[in-house]
């Protein structure tokens, strides 16, 4: 087994990928690596919900923002190895999939899951981030400033 401790900030990066993922990708990519592990709930997959909390101008007071649904889970696969997941809405089968990439990402089976379904799912957010900025990028407006004649 993988130590968890020394892959905080891989860790990080890849549950951020699952958890923005669209609906039922996660669960495409894994089925294409095969047969799911064999996997005990540590906590079935259950709706909830998160306050959201923001800062006015980024540096003022917190305030609550209001609530999002999540679905989260959690799961031991056979080796003992743990996995976990929080996926924005209702969706369990997503949140599944993604705790089981979570347990897979810290077995010998990691280069091989990063590589079927970490990596597209990368290529895809890159992919929208692109789309999202040219769109932005098309209503720009430069102003400038002429200089007057009169000092």
């Amino acid at each position: 087994m993988i130590r968890t401790e020394d892959q905080t900030p891989d860790r990080r990066a890849w549950m951020g990928l699952l958890a923005k993922a669209p609906a039922g990708r996660v669960a495409a990519l894994l089925d294409g690596l095969g047969a799911r592990p064999d996997f005990a709930w540590l906590r079935a997959p259950e709706v909830g919900s998160v306050m959201l909390r923001g800062r006015i101008g980024g540096s003022g007071a917190p305030f609550n923002a209001g609530e999002m649904t999540v679905t989260r889970c959690a799961l031991r696969l056979g080796d003992g190895t743990a996995g976990h997941a929080w996926i924005q809405g209702r969706r369990k089968a997503d949140a599944e999939a993604a705790a089981l990439v979570d347990a897979m990402m810290m077995t010998e089976q990691a280069e091989r899951t990063r590589a079927a379904v970490l990596a597209p799912l990368e290529t895809e957010a890159e992919a929208r981030r692109s789309a999202r900025a040219e769109k932005a990028a098309a209503t720009r407006v430069d102003f400038f400033t002429l200089q007057r004649g009169d000092d």
